[in-house]
């Protein structure tokens, strides 16, 4: 099955930092699992299960139910399908589950196929197209480093997501950025990437879901940006951060989600997925039954 997402895009998440599967990073005390059903809330982003989602999609779907979440986000499509499925068939079979998907990470969009994509995103139900890292081969990895930057400039990119922006709107869909670490960081010429696409996209057409692991790995305040731009960030992707730096299911690492959630309205937030990029040797599965039972604790609805 092809990947969503560039092979760059991919070798950077699995070794931004982080290490292979194997790396020894703290892991939760406990994985117990309680015999109660969870209550259905929240939203998972289906990235996290990429592995169990490539051998069995159906049956993955099903655990992500089992879990307790309400609504997923897509991260592979090819050739026309979501995991191997039409449109039709993928939101036939969520809604069979009691799931809808809420949106979908686009990475592979070019002006060719842009048209197409939006068309079976629509047809799949899905209410959000999201641009995961800049496209169109923009996005840049540096194995050196293990850093991610960007090709072209930040007026590029504009014009890129305004263009698409308009698309999706005319289709009756949404289109988000979903950021990482590099786009918060000053450039050398003091260029900060998301506020260039905050202050000049239409936000008619293009609006944001921001990654709290990446903000705040930037070392940047989530609520300095609500308060400088509310209503922009329709989605959070949420995913914690362990005291060694790196991806931890919700609930168990460092980054105050009860803080931020409180800006919730600030923010404009419709919505939210978990995310763990890398589970470090825990079963992704596991990690999203803990993940959901972070999100209550905290008090995620």
């Amino acid at each position: 099955m092809k990947r969503p997402i560039s092979l760059l895009f991919a070798i950077a998440i699995g070794f931004m930092a982080f290490g292979p599967k194997t790396n020894t990073a703290e892991q939760p005390k406990s994985t117990e699992i309680t015999a109660a059903k969870p209550k259905q809330f929240g939203g998972l982003a289906l990235y996290t299960v990429r592995d169990a989602m490539g051998k069995d999609p159906k049956g993955t779907l099903k655990a992500v139910a089992d879990a307790g979440y309400a609504y997923v986000e897509s991260a592979n499509y090819a050739d026309g399908k979501f995991y191997g499925m039409t449109p039709a068939e993928f939101k036939s079979y969520l809604n069979s589950l009691g799931l809808t998907a809420k949106s979908a990470h686009m990475g592979m969009v070019n002006m060719e196929n842009a048209d197409q994509l939006i068309a079976d995103v629509k047809a799949a139900g899905i209410e959000y197209f999201v641009i995961p890292v800049p496209p169109m081969g923009m996005f840049t990895f540096d194995q050196a480093t293990k850093s991610m930057a960007m090709k072209g400039t930040a007026d590029d990119l504009v014009k890129i997501m305004d263009t698409l922006g308009e698309k999706c709107h005319k289709a009756g869909i949404k289109l988000l950025y979903h950021n990482h670490d590099f786009e918060f960081k000053p450039l050398a010429d003091g260029t900060v990437i998301e506020d260039v696409l905050l202050e000049k996209c239409n936000p008619e057409y293009v609006n944001f879901q921001m990654d709290l692991f990446w903000v705040t790995k930037a070392e940047v305040d989530p609520l300095t940006y609500f308060e400088k731009y509310p209503g922009r960030f329709k989605a959070w992707h949420v995913k914690d951060m362990s005291t060694e730096g790196v991806f931890a299911p919700v609930g168990t690492g460092t980054i105050d989600f009860k803080r931020i959630l409180d800006a919730k309205k600030k923010s404009g937030m419709e919505f939210y997925l978990v995310e763990q990029d890398n589970t470090f040797g825990l079963d992704p599965l596991e990690a999203i039954k803990i993940s959901h039972a972070g999100l209550e604790k905290i008090g995620f609805k």
